[in-house]
């Protein structure tokens, strides 16, 4: 594997391009931008402000473009290249031979948290490369069970949600994802104070309580822009949305780009095969 640690600093707009026989991942570790767009082939394109914690994956052969005009004074950000087979070796052996599918602007704390502790090794003075060799293992490993959807091993946090209580929040806010659930609704199925429960919520899923929410609502509304049936004022409504603008405000901050522009890109793209 190779890293470079990364700090873009300007008022003028900023390009990056790539593409190469090696995956690449991309860590937004702090920044946002007040104009922009990343882009990697294959995937509508995205033009999310707030990057932070954000993650991109960009399987070997394929393009990856994004441009920024920032908001503040810096961006930081790591990029982690490494070869195709290095993947393959580390895969379970009932996953050898599946496709591994470019991914744009996600959250995943458990490789999130991998990722910076190579950014501070990379960053260090003196980098051991014997612990750079095994940290960068260990994130292929832990891209490996993202892409096929396997849990992440993540350590319990103290003062955080007990894993029973977080088992039955997220499937709770997963069955009612077209509802908006009141905070004094989750806090009582854990038995905590609505105070208690956000902070310990975030403590364990790295957000807030209504922010979680929000974010499931805005998959299940992918899934159901895929799908091809449904209004947008339709599919808002099925979501618990109060209007289509609502709907589309909501989806547009979460992923950068209107509801009916996702569609409508997801459509070119079937066309296209």
């Amino acid at each position: 594997m190779a890293a470079e640690s990364v700090r873009l600093a300007g008022r003028g707009k900023i390009e990056n391009h790539f593409r190469a026989p090696m995956h690449m991942i991309v860590m937004y570790e702090k920044g946002e931008r007040r104009d922009g767009e990343t882009f990697v082939e294959g995937l509508p394109r995205s033009a999310l402000r707030k990057l932070e914690r954000k993650l991109t994956f960009v399987p070997a052969g394929l393009e990856f473009f994004d441009w920024h005009e920032l908001r503040g004074s810096q961006m930081r950000l790591m990029y982690f290249y490494f070869e195709p087979d290095k993947l393959s070796c580390l895969s379970n052996p009932g996953l050898a031979g599946s496709s591994v599918a470019p991914r744009l602007l996600f959250e995943d704390d458990t490789l999130c948290h991998t990722a910076l502790k190579l950014k501070t090794l990379v960053d260090g003075p003196a980098a051991d490369p014997l612990y750079f060799n095994t940290l960068g293992t260990l994130l292929i490993h832990e891209l490996v069970r993202f892409t096929f959807g396997l849990p992440s091993i993540k350590p319990q946090l103290q003062g955080g949600l007990a894993p029973w209580q977080q088992r039955l929040v997220t499937a709770y806010i997963r069955e009612h994802v077209n509802e908006r659930i009141p905070i004094r609704i989750l806090a009582q199925l854990v038995r905590l104070s609505p105070h208690h429960f956000c902070r310990v919520f975030k403590q364990s899923l790295g957000m807030p309580p209504h922010r979680y929410q929000t974010n499931q609502r805005v998959e299940h509304a992918k899934l159901l822009l895929a799908g091809g049936s449904g209004s947008m004022t339709e599919i808002g409504r099925a979501l618990g949305f109060n209007s289509r603008n609502a709907f589309a405000t909501a989806f547009r901050k979460a992923t950068g780009i209107a509801p009916a522009d996702y569609r409508r890109r997801l459509d070119s793209r079937m066309t296209e095969e």
